[in-house]
């Protein structure tokens, strides 16, 4: 045999990793490209940080605490929530996810890759929050430091799936602002997020820790202030004594949004 008629090795496929990394970067690229995008996510945090400790948000305690609970409510839900939702519907109607789809990225390696770059702010701003209150003297040691990570990973699984969810009722990325008014309202009145649940009646209050953004406001005070939801103090076995409902909470309604998004979304604009 000549060595021309020896085939050429066959490069193997790239995984699923490397696949949804390499969709993620563009997206990041793209991002890191609208200069307006990026300093918002670098100023608003640290605006925040100096807003914050002229106003009584977030209920008694100490502040460094209390900013990082707030901003991460927050930041979950007016960028995480709504940017994906009008980031998924834009690429819908320009038909790019159908694109994407039909090549060798999965479903689910489309809208990971696509989210990616959204989460990656999500998680800078928090961070950015909590450098800011260390450096103007306001942070204290957390009770623990797992519930918080929890509360992190367990909202933003939230937030993308109902997010994917959230684009089978929102035709434009401008509608956005009106359908995902619901969630930015439950999530801003009846999550512990401004102010504490023990300010409503107990019934009304036990009602309102079902409500999807409670749970993670819930095990980050847990974690960072030490106060439970009716804001009792408790230490590091008290935090995990009471982080089992929280958990069950945000662990069903991870499961709910995934099963719905399954079932609802749209890969192409309806026509």
């Amino acid at each position: 045999m000549t060595a021309a008629t020896v085939p050429a090795p066959s490069r193997p496929a790239p995984s699923r990793l490397r696949r949804t990394l390499a969709l993620a970067g563009a997206e990041t690229r793209l991002l890191l490209r609208n200069r307006t995008a990026v300093v918002n996510s670098l100023l608003l945090p640290l605006f925040f940080v100096a807003l914050v400790p002229l106003t009584d948000i977030g209920g008694e305690g100490a502040l460094g605490p209390r900013l990082v609970v707030t901003s991460l409510g927050v930041t979950l839900v007016f960028l995480t929530y709504y940017n994906l939702v009008t980031t998924f519907v834009a690429r819908r109607e320009e038909l790019v996810l159908q694109r994407m789809r039909s090549g060798e990225l999965s479903g689910a390696e489309v809208l990971l890759g696509t989210a990616v770059p959204t989460l990656l702010v999500t998680v800078a701003q928090v961070v950015l929050v909590l450098a800011g209150s260390a450096v103007i003297g306001e942070w204290a040691a957390p009770v623990d430091v797992v519930l918080p990570l929890l509360a992190l990973l367990g909202g933003t699984a939230l937030m993308t799936l109902l997010a994917v969810a959230s684009t089978s009722f929102t035709r434009t990325p401008e509608s956005a602002q009106i359908t995902t008014l619901p969630l930015v309202l439950v999530a801003t009145a009846a999550s512990g997020l401004l102010y504490p649940l023990d300010v409503f009646p107990d019934r009304v209050a036990e009602v309102l820790r079902f409500t999807p953004v409670e749970p993670v406001v819930e095990l980050a005070r847990l974690g960072l202030a030490g106060q439970t939801w009716d804001g009792q103090a408790v230490d590091w076995a008290g935090a995990w004594a009471a982080a089992p409902q929280p958990l069950l909470v945000l662990g069903a309604w991870i499961a709910v949004a995934a099963s719905v998004s399954r079932q609802v979304f749209r890969w192409a604009p309806r026509r």
